[in-house]
């Protein structure tokens, strides 16, 4: 028997302080999906515990669309939380992750739904440029090409989590146990069938975004250490070649004594060596000590976030029409 309902499409968006933009996502969202027929909507906010009245337009949307799921977290967990919290609770045959900042295009999202209808399980927006400041763009880019270079898995450079999942997909990335998250990395772990759309990402119009240098180093810190082994993998290198060349020195070394005597001073041969040999030691701790930090957080096994309240909570099944 064939199935008439429609097909439902489930946006999470992550919000911090984005009072200024929670009705203009609505709105944009809403005048995307309602042109694309054949489709039901759900709208899942998620509020780390905002400082403003974000959670304020999120009630009032809530009480006027019962589509609008609000998702309100009991602390700030960090962006990677409210993402997987928000897709923890949809209900949608695909779900499509959309920033609050409004800094990416709502009109990709019927090419999102194409490319979903033609077989594809996972499409991913893969920002050509981005309108930011000189700084942040050339650290951006370094930290693309690095993280490309090192992880043990294919992400493209200049991907961020807009983008559409397969519920398969959902399923897959939700089975996955640990705590220590970073949502593009997993994305992409999980494999299947990926397609890729282009598009300029541009600067942000309302409000003011809350990464900075620190947070991104936080970032890049949990791409590296969370899938990676290529910096123990290094210094493991590093290591056996400074063991070789102080092989080396201490053989020239004697030679040099027994032929001419002691032409080195010994006093700074020694400061070196001991300054040389220290850092490298304590760099190696350090990306051990990294590592360690990983295993902790997985061995505590606290939860990724906590909810304080949901707004309209769909407890339907995949495959009822949210919009009966």
């Amino acid at each position: 028997m064939i199935s008439n309902r429609k097909k439902i499409i489930s946006f999470v968006i992550p919000c911090f302080n984005e009072e200024e933009n929670v009705l203009q996502v609505y709105r944009e969202l809403k005048n995307v999906i309602t042109k694309i027929k054949n489709y039901a909507y759900e709208f899942v906010f998620v509020d780390n515990r905002s400082l403003d009245n974000t959670r304020k337009e999120i009630r009032d949307l809530a009480k006027k669309d019962k589509n609008v799921v609000g998702i309100f977290l009991s602390r700030n967990f960090g962006p990677e939380a409210s993402v997987h919290a928000g897709l923890d609770k949809t209900n949608g045959d695909a779900v499509i992750i959309y920033e609050a900042d409004l800094q990416d295009p709502s009109h990709l999202i019927p090419q999102f739904i194409d490319r979903w209808e033609k077989g594809f399980d996972v499409v991913v927006g893969i920002r050509t440029k981005i309108e930011d400041s000189l700084i942040m763009t050339l650290l951006r880019k370094t930290y693309y090409k690095i993280f490309k270079a090192i992880s043990d898995i294919y992400i493209p450079v200049n991907s961020g989590s807009y983008g559409l999942l397969d519920r398969k997909v959902l399923r897959a990335i939700q089975s996955l146990p640990e705590k220590y998250r970073m949502f593009r990395g997993l994305r992409a772990w999980v494999g299947f069938k990926t397609d890729y759309v282009e598009y300029k990402r541009q600067k942000r119009k309302r409000g003011k975004s809350s990464y900075n240098f620190f947070r991104y180093i936080k970032h890049a810190e949990r791409s590296f250490f969370g899938f990676s082994y290529l910096p123990l993998d290094l210094m493991v290198y590093i290591s056996f070649i400074l063991v070789l060349l102080s092989f080396l020195f201490i053989i020239a070394y004697l030679l040099i004594f027994l032929l001419f005597g002691n032409p080195i001073k010994a006093a700074v041969t020694i400061v070196v060596s001991i300054v040389f040999f220290g850092g490298i030691q304590l760099l190696a701790i350090s990306i051990i000590g990294k590592y360690i930090q990983v295993i902790v957080e997985e061995t505590k096994s606290r939860p990724v976030y906590i909810i304080d309240e949901i707004l309209n909570e769909k407890k339907k099944s995949v495959g009822e029409d949210l919009t009966k």
